[in-house]
């Protein structure tokens, strides 16, 4: 790739080495380049310290929204709760820069706007609201993770409900519901309320329940694209010009993949 380019990274679960290896294949470079990335940045790689260590390294030429294995460190790392069994942790959570990483993972938004046309997320937009909105409650978000009582909103995270958006919801209600649909949804149902509890591929689950991004949502503009990773299930596939999934299940042995903006081209590295 020409320099002076956007690349966008889908889920890196601290696989490294696969970074690595994708951005090479990408003609990444760090001095003109831009790396953004979806979120869940650590977790069941191989080495995600390394991983943090190098996204670190590259300063402001790096960006990423949070995912929800992200928050889930921050609140390990405050002792709030354990790591899950499934990740591989170890080496970062004995790092001694494990408080400095912890600050540099509160600086990051749940929605991040790469331009004018490209908004990203981890989970997906939620179908009532557009990307402005989306910006704005991501800020809400942000306020809270950037001050002193940012365990106190960790602590309050963990629940599934409410279900249903409503503008008037306050507090941790609030909040916690812009973290799910922000960091763990996947569907939808015809009514608008979050399931998270279906995890697999659309056609899966029961058919009230539909793919966030197959619900009618009238304020998403024209010329917008929402990028975002999380469902390793879809593969990537929404049917959908202005919806780019980038989360190819690497971890599970499959592709790791980015998108370049100024292109429009997909790049894959596979696993194997």
């Amino acid at each position: 790739m020409a320099s002076g380019q956007t690349i966008i990274v889908g889920d890196i679960q601290g696989c490294y080495t696969g970074l690595r290896k994708l951005l090479d294949k990408c003609q990444f470079d760090p001095a003109s380049d831009r790396l953004l990335a979806v979120g869940d940045l650590v977790a069941r790689g191989e080495d995600s310290l390394a991983t943090v260590d190098y996204l670190m390294s590259l300063g402001n030429r790096f960006d990423s929204v949070l995912g929800n294995h992200d928050l889930h460190l921050l609140s390990v790392i405050e002792g709030i709760r354990s790591p899950n069994a499934k990740d591989n942790l170890q080496n970062l959570l004995g790092s001694e820069r494990l408080e400095d990483i912890g600050r540099w993972l509160r600086t990051f938004g749940l929605a991040l706007k790469a331009d004018e046309h490209h908004t990203l997320v981890h989970a997906g937009l939620f179908p009532q609201w557009g990307t402005d909105q989306l910006l704005a409650l991501s800020d809400e978000v942000s306020e809270w993770l950037t001050s002193d009582r940012y365990p106190e909103l960790l602590h309050n995270m963990y629940d599934n409900d409410p279900e249903q958006w409503n503008e008037q919801l306050s507090g941790f209600a609030r909040l916690r519901f812009i973290i799910n649909a922000c960091t763990r949804m996947r569907f939808v149902s015809t009514d608008y309320k979050l399931d998270l509890k279906e995890k697999g591929k659309p056609g899966s689950a029961p058919e009230h329940l539909k793919p966030w991004f197959n619900l009618e949502n009238k304020a998403l503009k024209d010329k917008e694209k929402v990028i975002f990773g999380h469902w390793a299930a879809l593969n990537g596939v929404t049917d959908k010009k202005q919806v780019i999934g980038l989360d190819t299940g690497y971890v599970w042995g499959n592709e790791m993949t980015a998108y370049c903006i100024e292109t429009g081209v997909i790049t894959h590295l596979p696993a194997k």
